[in-house]
């Protein structure tokens, strides 16, 4: 592939990205290319926690083909990092291979780079330049941004409804409401995700795996489930496997020994009404460098995210039928005034098949 500019090795870096998109958390999706004179001589993505970054990927990748990168551009999609955590910093190695410029997306959130990587290479005489294509790396690596500056998570709530906005009748049942098309993009958002949280309630209806099917992933996201009272199954579909983490507002030393016989977790995050505290057990998933948290859960556990202002983002399924009197998506109390509405902004709206998925941001 020939690259005729900045933005066209920006784009390709931005590529390289994606290919890290359910593997590399907590650490953000990072690509990288290294380019001389239109010819792309190195490229890399950032390998699981602990491994490799981008940068040293490319770099590798360069001395593999057997050619000299002193001199060259490397184009990444956010800025090397300068601080020693599981790796050593990649500024330093861009530096120690002459590299002559280098190109960012946007500087890292991180407040142990945040800057001090594209300064360290400045100092070096390497000329650096940022912000290309900031946005589409900002949406690549969202839930990270979200950690550093908020720590919190970015939280992804799901749901897929017919067009009068009913996700199941008062039976229970909704397999399926959406085509195969919907289900399959679900599971993908599932497999970016660091963890998926359900509730109580939809464990016990429909006994699900929680885990991602759908679509080809090494890794499989954490499941949460929120249940105050410890009333789960140990039988239940999401623990087996082990590594579920259960959220409980109340403490039974016999139940949770059960469940830990299971290798889950038990996390007790009680509020002042005896339910779990969801403020809190955001702030707490944020700690545990949850980056990006996918929701499936039923009508009460979404009205109460929603009512708490624990969800970013919604991640919308719309069926063309309807379904009338039927479950809604949120429990939330009536208005008596649009003041006290919950208003968000589409985000991006498009066809499934013969669905409509709607991701719409809040305004928080």
């Amino acid at each position: 592939m020939e690259i005729r500019n900045d933005l066209d090795g920006m784009r390709l870096a931005l590529q390289w990205a994606e290919k890290g998109l359910y593997t590399t958390s907590p650490n953000p999706h990072i690509g990288c290319v290294i380019v001389r004179d239109g010819i792309v001589i190195g490229a890399g993505v950032t390998q699981p926690a602990g491994q490799d970054h981008a940068e040293i990927q490319a770099l590798k990748d360069a001395e593999r083909r057997g050619i000299d990168v002193r001199g060259a551009t490397a184009y990444v999609t956010l800025e090397p990092c300068s601080h020693y955590g599981r790796t050593p910093p990649c500024c330093d190695a861009l530096v120690r291979a002459g590299l002559g410029r280098v190109v960012a997306a946007m500087e890292d959130p991180n407040p142990l780079v945040a800057g001090k990587g594209l300064a360290r290479l400045a100092q070096a005489g390497i000329e650096v330049s940022s912000g290309l294509l900031a946005a589409e790396a900002y949406e690549l690596n969202i839930g990270f941004f979200s950690r550093m500056t908020r720590q919190l998570p970015w939280v992804r709530l799901k749901t897929a409804a017919s067009l009068d906005g009913m996700t199941a009748l008062h039976n229970g049942r909704s397999q399926w409401i959406t085509g195969e098309q919907a289900r399959a993009d679900g599971h993908a958002w599932r497999a970016r995700a660091c963890a998926i949280l359900t509730g109580i309630g939809t464990v016990k209806a429909d006994d699900p795996q929680l885990n991602v099917r759908a679509v080809e992933t090494p890794r499989q996201p954490r499941r949460i489930v929120v249940d105050s009272r410890l009333d789960i199954d140990p039988n239940a579909r999401v623990l087996q496997g082990g590594g579920t983490w259960i959220v409980a507002a109340v403490r039974d030393h016999d139940k949770e020994a059960r469940l830990r016989d299971t290798g889950a977790e038990i996390l007790t995050l009680p509020n002042a009404q005896g339910k779990v505290d969801l403020p809190e057990l955001m702030r707490e998933l944020g700690r545990r460098q949850v980056n990006e948290l996918h929701v499936e859960a039923g009508t009460k556990l979404n009205g109460s995210l929603v009512r708490e202002r624990c969800v970013d983002e919604l991640l919308v399924y719309l069926a063309p039928m309807l379904l009338g009197d039927a479950q809604g998506m949120f429990a939330l109390p009536a208005l008596t005034e649009l003041a006290g509405r919950h208003a968000l902004k589409f985000h991006q709206v498009g066809m499934l098949g013969d669905d409509l998925r709607i991701l719409a941001r809040f305004h928080h």
